[in-house]
């Protein structure tokens, strides 16, 4: 069994990344306070500049709030192709040079370094690898060492911005106890309020209360909450694998032509599979259409689209391209929808393009599927999928 001393795990976070990539794109929106994200009022602000931010401007903030806290702002939609490209560019960088790493979101990374120390100092290789993401990138990345990924995270976080800190073995405790408590991750909002109730404010207190007492205040995350503000952390560095795509498809046990039944039922495909996009904090560029003819011809369609995983979005997008390819009017026996291209994002859905009003209905609907289950909610149309699931005689679907 591996000794905890010999653990090194390097979180690495791009500084304000999709800024970042704005900025290299256009010199002159330098040292400016930068918004990026939906340009009307009841848009979201997806990003934002360090200028920005001393505003009291974060990502996620309605526009409207945004531009009222800093009115002389720039605000621009942003481009979700050329931050695809930028992440895939650090991926390839870190990839190349260290055995274990996880890509967490589209900007941020885990790197498991254990047992290199006889190789490598594991330190100097992350400095390495920093350096090598400028040269090749043009972005700044910074980064945390630590034994563990939660005390690595919160050190990443406290050297930023273009910044990088070392916490030595069995300094964990006394590192995170003069923070606030917020900068524990798995603290949301909620958490943070609730604990601040009960007078928690620093890490320090929150380390000397009994965990049984945390445990039953915040529930079954209260005792992983403890555990983190401890600097003890034992989840692995997952093996990065992007996936690329994901599909869906239904096979009728008795061939069709009723065209409402096979909306329905594509519809119903859609919003699950942007669901499970959402879930596994994915977008997607790409939707595929499929259908098989009675005779086994089959027929597909694609199109390309900016990032998304919202439904209304791919919705439409589904069915227009079934209306284009279901031209020779004979029995169906297959249906199908796959979307591809598909991108991390640390982001629900795209806050490029949606209103704050669209993201809390989304975010209120997964919340309910993820606690009642994935047919609890759905739209009308859609549940000719689900009646066909109960219905033999109309084959299974393969997700």
């Amino acid at each position: 069994m591996q000794n905890e001393r010999d653990k090194n795990i390097i979180h690495m976070d791009l500084d304000s990344f999709f800024v970042s990539v704005e900025r290299l794109r256009e010199p002159k929106l330098c040292g400016i306070p930068l918004l990026i994200g939906g340009s009307s009022n009841r848009g979201v602000v997806a990003s934002c500049s360090y200028e920005a931010r001393k505003f009291g401007i974060h990502s996620a903030m309605p526009m409207k709030t945004a531009k009222r806290l800093c009115p002389h702002a720039t605000v621009i939609g942003g481009d979700s192709e050329q931050y695809s490209k930028y992440s895939n560019l650090v991926t390839e960088v870190i990839a190349e040079q260290v055995p274990l790493y996880e890509k967490s979101s589209i900007d941020e990374f885990y790197i498991d370094l254990s047992g290199m120390e006889r190789f490598y100092n594991s330190y100097l290789l992350a400095q390495k690898i920093k350096a090598d993401i400028k040269r090749e990138s043009g972005l700044n990345i910074s980064f945390g060492h630590s034994i563990n990924k939660t005390v690595s995270k919160v050190a990443t976080n406290e050297s930023k911005p273009n910044g990088f800190c070392k916490v030595d073995f069995g300094a964990e405790k006394v590192f995170l106890s003069p923070l606030t408590i917020n900068k524990i991750p798995q603290v949301g909002e909620k958490t943070y309020h609730t604990l601040r109730s009960m007078g928690v404010s620093k890490v320090k207190t929150l380390q000397q209360m009994p965990v049984d007492l945390i445990e039953n205040v915040l529930g079954k995350n209260g005792k992983s909450i403890w555990h983190k503000a401890q600097g003890v952390d034992n989840s692995r560095v997952k093996p990065y694998s992007e996936q690329k795509s994901m599909s869906s498809e239904r096979t009728f046990g008795k061939d069709t032509t009723d065209i409402h039944q096979l909306r329905s039922i594509l519809v119903g495909m859609t919003e699950r599979l942007a669901f499970k996009l959402r879930k596994k904090e994915k977008l997607t560029a790409c939707i595929t259409v499929k259908i098989r003819y009675s005779d086994f011809d089959t027929q597909t369609m694609q199109c390309r689209m900016a990032y998304t995983s919202a439904d209304h979005v791919l919705i439409k997008k589904a069915k227009e391209l079934f209306d284009r390819l279901y031209q020779r009017r004979m029995l169906i026996r297959l249906i199908g929808v796959r979307f591809s291209h598909l991108v991390g994002g640390g982001y629900q859905i795209n806050l490029f393009d949606d209103t704050e009003e669209m993201i809390s209905l989304y975010q209120a609907m997964d919340k309910m599927r993820l606690r009642f289950g994935e047919d609890k909610v759905q739209r009308a149309i859609g549940m000719k999928l689900k009646h066909a699931r109960m219905n033999p005689f109309n084959g299974s679907p393969s997700l």
